[in-house]
């Protein structure tokens, strides 16, 4: 008698590029959700805004009360009904604005944290591969490591020959390589 086991079907995980993009369309469909929302003509629109939208809320309440006690102030469309309602969402919104900048302040530095590891990763193998690549058993390695080497630009810095200091002059000291062939976890090499 045979038994069939079932192998259960898992569904792959969405990459991280299908997570961002997701995300990103969620972002871009906040837009439609914000009333008044306004896509700057040009780089220099928001700078053109700026001394007039720092009016105080105070000079604003003042301006939208005179406007509706004196009728001689109303011009066209512009009464103190729409006055308030646009500093009442200049209010409102203000602090989403300052929610989504430091989101993605938070993001960024997200993203850095994870490039820094990536590289120390990276740089931590490089730094053991050069090391072993030296030994006969690990010798294989070595095109590996100088693959990495050139990826890091390093064989830039040692293609060019340093100059020669002039006759009773001390050398210029030379900035320290990004890569060290011994970290302080590992013994200098012997």
């Amino acid at each position: 008698m045979s038994v069939e086991r079932e192998v259960p079907v898992t569904p792959p995980q969405p990459s991280y590029m299908d997570a961002a993009v997701a995300i990103i369309d969620e972002i871009r469909g906040l837009k439609d959700r914000i009333p008044n929302f306004v896509i700057p003509e040009s780089k220099g629109a928001v700078r053109r805004l700026g001394k007039v939208a720092s009016v105080p809320l105070v000079f604003i309440n003042l301006a939208a009360m005179a406007i509706r006690n004196n009728e001689e102030l109303a011009r066209g469309n512009s009464g103190s009904s729409q006055i308030y309602d646009l500093a009442s969402f200049a209010e409102a919104f203000g602090p989403l604005a300052d929610e989504l900048e430091a989101m993605a302040l938070f993001v960024r530095h997200t993203v850095r944290a994870a490039r820094n590891k990536a590289g120390s990763e990276s740089l931590t193998a490089y730094s053991l591969a050069k090391r072993l690549a030296k030994r006969p058993e690990t010798a294989s390695l070595a095109p590996h490591v100088e693959d990495m080497r050139i990826a890091l630009g390093s064989a830039k810095v040692k293609s060019k020959p340093a100059p020669t200091p002039a006759p009773g002059t001390s050398p210029a000291p030379t900035p320290p390589s990004p890569v060290t062939t011994s970290s302080p976890a590992t013994p200098p090499q012997q």
